[in-house]
């Protein structure tokens, strides 16, 4: 029987819980944040972790800066129902502080198998911790709207403790190619008025660079 995105990442979703991931975060945190939007977008926007407002709804990029990124979805055209959001960590840090090392390597797994699931052309890091997780060194004051492409390794080494295996019919390790695009994260428009225009002006580059990768792939 084949099973839908949606129902694989819903699966993926309920792993995270299961296996008590992060029990500290999870301890202080309203509700798990796992991810919203097309279970087969063509781009997946990646954050850092929730804050307070998207652990009150239990939705990604609710609060003041998933405002300008409607905003700026809506200045290349696009809808949040058309592409799929969500963040490395799943649960609220205490105050909005950074998330830990360990916490972004102990949900890497799983945002890996949330990207094998929906394989999207182009995946989008929005601030430093994200991009960082995909391209190791990356400086973003440097590096911000200059797309790369990875061939991502994926290590299927999730836990499940539930009987359901739909997604266990796969090789331990898949490769996935895609194209990382390093952007500044909403928020620093919010602090810095100068940084809104570079936002503007890197997220305008997503309809030429997608249509470069449907090219590429054709």
């Amino acid at each position: 029987m084949k099973h839908s995105n949606q129902q694989l990442l819903d699966r993926i979703k309920a792993d995270i819980i299961e296996n008590n991931v992060c029990p500290n975060l999870a301890e202080t945190a309203t509700q798990l944040v796992f991810g919203d939007g097309n279970a087969e977008a063509d781009i997946v926007f990646i954050g850092e972790a929730p804050g307070k407002k998207e652990d009150q709804d239990g939705l990604p990029f609710v609060g003041a800066s998933g405002k300008f990124l409607a905003e700026m979805l809506a200045s290349i055209h696009l809808k949040r129902e058309q592409v799929y959001i969500t963040n490395i960590v799943k649960y609220r840090p205490p105050s909005n502080r950074d998330p830990s090392p360990e916490e972004k390597l102990a949900f890497l797994p799983y945002l890996q198998n949330q990207l094998e699931v929906i394989r999207p052309l182009l995946v989008v890091t929005l601030g430093r911790h994200s991009g960082v997780a995909f391209i190791p060194g990356l400086k973003i004051s440097d590096d911000h709207g200059q797309p790369k492409r990875l061939r991502l390794r994926i290590s299927d080494n999730v836990d499940r403790k539930s009987e359901d295996t739909i997604l266990d019919n796969r090789s331990s390790i898949t490769e996935l190619s895609v194209v990382i695009l390093p952007l500044y994260h909403p928020a620093a428009a919010l602090y810095n008025g100068s940084m809104r225009q570079t936002l503007l002006d890197d997220f305008g580059l997503i309809p030429e660079i997608l249509n470069k990768i449907r090219k590429e792939n054709n």
